[in-house]
């Protein structure tokens, strides 16, 4: 079995979805003989949500019996505008050139199919994403100074990745006990939160592997790779009760609703930070880079018969 990952990955700061599939790229090279950056020696072509149209049609056209396994992102709508056409083009290449699907969640799953996908007659499953546990891990632990260390992370500035409840933040929150830090990019010019700007991995993990507790309000995030790197480094999270975050959390973290919420799930998280620590449970590259293995197998048998 060979695979091909039709997206060009980049090496500088970037979203979610680039730092997963550069992650499991890599893995896939990792194992002997499994991974081509050639689409014509490959049995399996991996594309990624509304990336790549014309390329990833053109290699259907020319080789319609690999089997092109899509990876769906969103729905895009909800976390952004519903006139937002992304998630029409998702649907599209999910009809024409999809063989099977993969989603980042079950809440994406459950959502895109709420908003018109059809994936009837292909087989679909649900694997989450992982960092690279090489840069993210909680190996290393540097507190700075005797306050808590809240951090939160963006590439995008849309606004609705939770930049309304860090405004608040900025306004509301006790500054002698806490140290807010924002690594990405803001719509927003903050007067209290500390400015990080866009870190590459490296440098982000090590701020991560700083602060205490990660903070989330992105709305409708199908699987957040900001909040899956966290996590990897040993941060519990206070997070909008939202999108996939449940899902990743589970009992690492507290959920809120409301800007008010927020502020009293810090001040619970913060007298317990350890015993949320304790309760973190995330698949390493490995184990997502094996899922999508199996996945791919059995697609290739159903293929076939």
């Amino acid at each position: 079995m060979k695979i091909n990952i039709c997206y060009d990955v980049v090496d500088r700061p970037h979203g979610g979805g680039n730092q997963f599939l550069k992650a499991l790229r890599e893995e896939f090279i990792n194992r002997d003989g499994l991974y081509t950056d050639n689409h014509k020696d490959a049995d399996i072509i991996l594309f990624n949500s509304h990336h790549a149209i014309e390329k990833i049609t053109e290699i259907k056209s020319l080789y319609p019996n690999k089997l092109f396994v899509h990876r769906v992102d969103g729905p895009i709508r909800l976390y952004n505008t519903m006139d937002d056409n992304r998630d029409f083009i998702v649907y599209h290449l999910n009809k024409n050139i999809a063989d099977a699907v993969v989603f980042q969640s079950g809440w994406s799953r459950m959502a895109n199919l709420n908003l018109g996908m059809d994936i009837a007659r292909k087989p679909s499953t649900i694997i989450c994403n992982a960092p690279d546990s090489r840069i993210f891990n909680s190996s290393i632990k540097k507190k700075e100074n005797n306050k808590i260390s809240l951090i939160a992370t963006s590439w995008s500035d849309n606004i609705k990745k939770g930049f309304r409840y860090y405004d608040f933040l900025d306004k509301n929150l006790n500054y002698n006990k806490y140290d807010f830090f924002f690594a990405g990019r803001s719509p927003i010019e903050f007067e209290n939160i500390n400015m990080l700007g866009t870190l590459n991995s490296k440098q982000l993990a090590k701020r991560l592997q700083s602060c205490d507790i990660f903070v989330t309000a992105s709305e409708n995030d199908p699987c957040s790779n900001s909040l899956i790197e966290a996590l990897f480094c040993g941060l519990p999270a206070v997070a909008l009760n939202s999108g996939g975050h449940p899902e990743i959390i589970q009992k690492a973290g507290l959920f809120f609703e409301t800007a008010e919420e927020l502020l009293e799930r810090l001040e619970d998280m913060s007298s317990r930070i350890d015993t949320f620590k304790k309760e973190i449970s995330v698949k390493p590259i490995k184990e997502i880079s094996s899922e999508y293995i199996s996945f791919f197998n059995l697609c290739l048998q159903t293929k076939k018969s």
